[in-house]
């Protein structure tokens, strides 16, 4: 969980070695309400849970918030706190959320529906479908003036790096490093086009050799693209015939029409010179009142608990949900078992590294070993977040997910906000009392 943590800090200055301990369910259970003892939880240790989240909004460090736990298919915590909105109506669980970057796992089962179809290998170069990358080059240094020193890549990128971010790519979500600085600077995640995209994206500098590291970057947003070319329909598209539909996910788009949009949350960002909660209203906030010019497939849907639910437990079942296939199980295997090298895991300063007992997968953080990683979490976990704050896991050892839908962006500025996935994953664990169960 620490993953998310560094992903929320990069925002406000704007989770397997050897195979993990994953099995799939033999059956395949669909969500729905049990009390916590059917499914190994104590009822009075789980609402420590509810307390915790309660408190955060009655302190104002949360307008509202939502969060569901669910093992072996039973729902067996679904709560909401708060209201929508300060001085607004309060939270109901159809809410709809912004959930930025909770947005990659989906593109990446999107990529993998793909690959099930034999469009492509993760060892394939990237330009083998974006022949607009070829020829990249890779930041050394500044000279006097500014400009970049740059050498040519020594190899173009592999699918397999564009979904585990170890591609060389940057984001430009900060600007205390040259590379993301002028990634920010030159609008790339503005484009009104994939031409412009891929126009501005090949004019930018790599941060690193491919291969070399593992750093947050634009490369979902290029998985997105590749969906569109391999598949021959815009990324909505494919995402609601090939995803959404099938799992029954009816509130889950890149944008909100006209007649949901009371049920969207109002996103807000820390003020530190207040220490209170002000309307956000800076680069990262997406009008979201219509189809955008790109669909990001890093960042740009929007969905509700009960949505993203039905993606978790598809995964947690294997690729299916009530009768529909998305992916075989050991495709879901594949996605979440650590594929960083050695040497990205053997750099200074590693985001995740054996010592740190953590990996990252396709499209998802994956750990690798739980104390290590300081987690009651079993191994083979695997994570995401988006920049608003949501997070879910899905953790194969134990059967269970758990969803927490906030909307507050930068929420590292928050001390009380820093640490919530973390904090959550505890009291969610101290509660597991019989995981034989």
């Amino acid at each position: 969980m620490r993953i998310l943590r560094t992903m929320a800090a990069a925002v406000a200055v704007l989770a397997l070695a050897g195979g993990p301990a994953w099995s799939a369910p033999k059956a395949a259970p669909s969500l729905a309400m049990a009390a916590p003892g059917t499914a190994g939880f104590s009822p009075e240790r789980l609402k420590r849970l509810d307390a915790y989240m309660q408190s955060l909004v009655d302190q104002g460090h949360l307008p509202g918030a939502i969060t569901m736990v669910a093992r072996h298919g039973k729902i067996v915590s679904y709560e909401t706190f708060g209201k929508k909105a300060i001085g607004g109506a309060p939270m109901t669980k159809d809410t709809i959320f912004r959930i930025y970057s909770q947005t990659k796992p989906v593109t990446g089962v999107a990529m993998m529906i793909l690959f099930e179809e034999g469009k492509w290998r993760l060892d394939d170069p990237v330009t083998k479908f974006v022949p607009e990358l070829a020829n990249l080059k890779v930041y050394k240094g500044q000279n006097p003036d500014g400009t970049f020193i740059t050498e040519p890549a020594t190899r173009a990128a592999t699918m397999r790096e564009i979904m585990s971010h170890t591609g060389g790519f940057a984001y430009g979500l900060r600007t205390d490093q040259p590379v993301e600085k002028a990634y920010r600077d030159s609008g790339l995640l503005g484009s009104k086009t994939q031409a412009e995209f891929l126009a501005t994206l090949a004019k930018l500098p790599l941060a690193s050799q491919p291969g070399t590291e593992w750093r947050y970057s634009v490369s979902v947003d290029i998985q997105g693209l590749i969906v569109e070319r391999l598949s021959g329909m815009s990324l909505a598209d494919f995402m609601k015939s090939r995803i959404f539909d099938p799992l029954k996910m009816t509130d889950t788009a890149f944008w909100v029409p006209q007649a949901k949009s009371d049920r969207l949350a109002a996103l807000y960002i820390p003020d530190p010179k207040t220490r209170t909660l002000k309307s956000a209203d800076n680069f990262m906030v997406l009008d979201v009142t219509k189809p955008p010019a790109i669909a990001s497939g890093g960042g740009g849907l929007v969905s509700t608990t009960a949505d993203y639910a039905r993606f978790a437990q598809m995964l947690l079942n294997g690729g299916q949900l009530d009768g529909a296939r998305i992916l075989a199980p050991g495709t879901i295997k594949l996605m979440a078992s650590n594929h960083l090298s050695d040497i990205v895991m053997a750099a200074p300063d590693a985001t995740f590294s054996p010592a740190k007992g953590g990996g990252f997968g396709l499209d998802f953080a994956v750990v690798t070993n739980s104390a290590r990683d300081g987690t009651l979490q079993g191994e083979g976990t695997y994570s995401w977040g988006g920049a608003a704050g949501t997070w879910f896991w899905i953790d194969p050892k134990n059967d269970l997910f758990m969803l927490g839908m906030i909307h507050i962006l930068a929420k590292e500025m928050d001390p009380a906000l820093a640490k919530i996935s973390d904090d959550a994953a505890t009291l969610v664990y101290q509660a597991l009392v019989d995981p034989a169960q």
